[in-house]
């Protein structure tokens, strides 16, 4: 599969680090050009430096410090993108935090406040700003990470599973708002990573986590987790003419065969498949509840 990113442009939020890093250095290499922003400054304009190294021509790598939960910095953010750019292709949301761990009653509210402001309307801020820049070329790409949080329970991690889950159907819906300008909205579960984050449960402890999550932390981190390089791989294909028509679907990088998508597009969009829905008794082979 020849994902080719020439000539398109992106903006990657929380691309100083770990995935978005990944993601980042993946479409350069694919050949776009891309706007990184993050939070972290000296972070920033290093992966920037690298990245530019391995420009080819008429490629840019420009970098914007900003926070996504501030509605000033993502203003400024993609006004800073379209003042280089002739035309952002791309968008992917990776900028995310943990936030506090423990019990939800005994949580830090400011915090877990906080997380709900940078994962949830973070994403919803920057998607906002660039709307109507996609809307006026008829297209786009709104590429959304989530996580494990989306699709299962993640006790004394609360915020962030919440904040997960409401992205992802943020994206389920904002998808169908947009198919008539032909703009594709998905979301990545890229899989249990070894970043930061993973550092963080670790540091927090069993106390903090739970022990089964925690061992579970602890066992990712001997094994090495899941490869950046497969949800980078899949935020490629998603970025690219490959996917288009593909639109509000929640894929994983690591277990669903998104490489084949492209022959089984009509079958895919036709249904729920990749989607978070209800489970129902009769899905689960149940039938006391059939009317």
């Amino acid at each position: 599969m020849n994902a080719s990113l020439v000539n398109r442009s992106a903006i990657i939020t929380g691309a100083n680090q770990g995935l978005g890093r990944a993601i980042a250095g993946a479409f350069v290499e694919a050949g776009a050009s891309v706007m990184l922003c993050a939070r972290t400054g000296r972070e920033l304009e290093q992966t920037a430096g690298e990245l530019r190294k391995i420009c080819r021509d008429n490629q840019r790598v420009e970098s914007f410090q900003g926070d996504v939960s501030s509605r000033q910095d993502v203003e400024q953010l993609v006004s800073a993108a379209l003042a280089v750019f002739p035309q952002v292709h791309i968008l992917v949301n990776n900028a995310g935090v943990y936030g506090p761990k423990g019990r939800s009653e005994d949580a830090a509210w400011d915090e877990w406040v906080h997380t709900v402001e940078v994962n949830l309307l973070g994403s919803v801020l920057v998607a906002r700003q660039l709307l109507p820049h996609f809307r006026s070329h008829h297209y786009g790409k709104v590429i959304q990470l989530s996580g494990g949080g989306a699709t299962a329970p993640l006790p004394f991690l609360s915020a962030y599973a919440a904040s997960k889950a409401g992205v992802v159907r943020f994206m389920e819906t904002l998808a169908e708002e947009l198919k008539p300008d032909h703009i594709d909205v998905n979301s990545i579960a890229p899989g249990a990573l070894n970043t930061r984050l993973l550092d963080e449960v670790l540091e927090a402890g069993p106390e903090k986590v739970g022990r089964s999550f925690y061992e579970k932390a602890v066992q990712q981190k001997a094994d090495g987790g899941a490869p950046l390089e497969r949800g980078a791989a899949l935020a490629v294909f998603l970025a690219s003419a490959l996917s288009d028509g593909l639109t509000g679907k929640l894929i994983s990088a690591i277990w669903d065969p998104w490489e084949s998508f492209p022959e089984h597009l009509r079958d895919i969009q036709d249904s729920d498949i990749y989607t978070l829905r209800r489970i129902l008794p009769k899905d689960r082979g149940q039938h006391w509840a059939d009317a």
